[in-house]
């Protein structure tokens, strides 16, 4: 089967698309669909990992080990993310500094991540749909229940891990039909996997994509344990990231500080 690719000018309609999404700001003529029960469930899930605390940002310290294929690498980790959409991975490894940061909050969103070769490179717009803070699944589920363009889908029980979970789907609806409108929903869908017991996310999976083929979903799956309540606010100090099924990410954190005040700057590249 041929695989389609992305031309300049598909690009460029798809990034109209997305900053028309960014910029929608209250409830359109025709809101994304929400089931009333999966918005309560979570919901109760922020109120479990905040309880009565606006959180605004964090900044998470740790260590990082590295996996990509036969190599393996530890180091150090600094993540940073704010709750408008704002997020940013530091790695110090062996190999060098790895960097990436996206901002959602922008219009257009805009995102870079920085590798061994000491270049910054600019992501693709289709990249742009998911999450930059994966790995603070508050302000996900924040934003989620506070943007009206988010939909959210009937939830269901299953078990990971041996766990019992409650699993919900969101993704991007907005109030306007286009073309890309069906690429869009797949390109920002999320599925949440929230303890049952606790309600405290235990996972979230989402798709990346090569940069020049939006049509082709690499899985990506953020899990989540060892919580620890800092300043009030519930969070995961162990988070592994996988990508197609293979442990490629692995922090375990030794710090944890809420509202520190990040500015934007933070999450600019250098």
């Amino acid at each position: 089967m041929r695989i389609l690719r992305l031309g300049p000018l598909f690009a460029v309609s798809l990034l109209s698309f997305a900053t028309a999404i960014q910029a929608q700001q209250a409830p359109t003529s025709t809101p994304a669909p929400r089931d009333a029960q999966a918005a309560l469930v979570l919901q109760r899930s922020l109120a479990a990992l905040t309880g009565t605390v606006t959180v605004n940002d964090v900044t998470l310290t740790g260590t990082a080990t590295r996996i990509a294929g036969s190599d393996n690498e530890s180091g150090t980790a600094t993540l940073k993310a704010t709750a408008v959409g704002q997020g940013r991975v530091d790695l110090s490894l062996s190999s060098g500094q790895r960097s990436e940061v996206a901002d959602i909050s922008q219009v257009p969103p805009t995102g870079n991540w920085y590798g061994t070769d000491g270049v910054w490179h600019s992501m693709a717009v289709h990249n742009l749909f998911s999450d930059p803070t994966w790995f603070f699944p508050t302000f996900l589920i924040s934003r989620v229940l506070s943007e009206a363009h988010y939909s959210i889908s009937p939830m269901d029980a299953q078990s990971q891990d041996g766990v019992a979970v409650e699993h919900v789907t969101v993704y991007q609806q907005p109030g306007f039909v286009t073309q890309q409108t069906t690429l869009i929903q797949g390109l920002s869908q999320i599925d949440i996997y929230l303890n049952a017991s606790t309600l405290l996310p235990a996972s979230i999976s989402f798709s990346a994509h090569a940069d020049t083929n939006a049509l082709v979903n690499i899985p990506v799956e953020i899990k989540f344990s060892n919580y620890q309540v800092v300043q009030g606010v519930s969070t995961p100090y162990h988070i592994q990231k996988y990508v197609q099924n293979g442990l490629a990410l692995d922090l375990t954190l030794s710090s944890a500080q809420i509202n520190s005040g990040l500015s934007g700057s933070e999450f600019q590249i250098q």
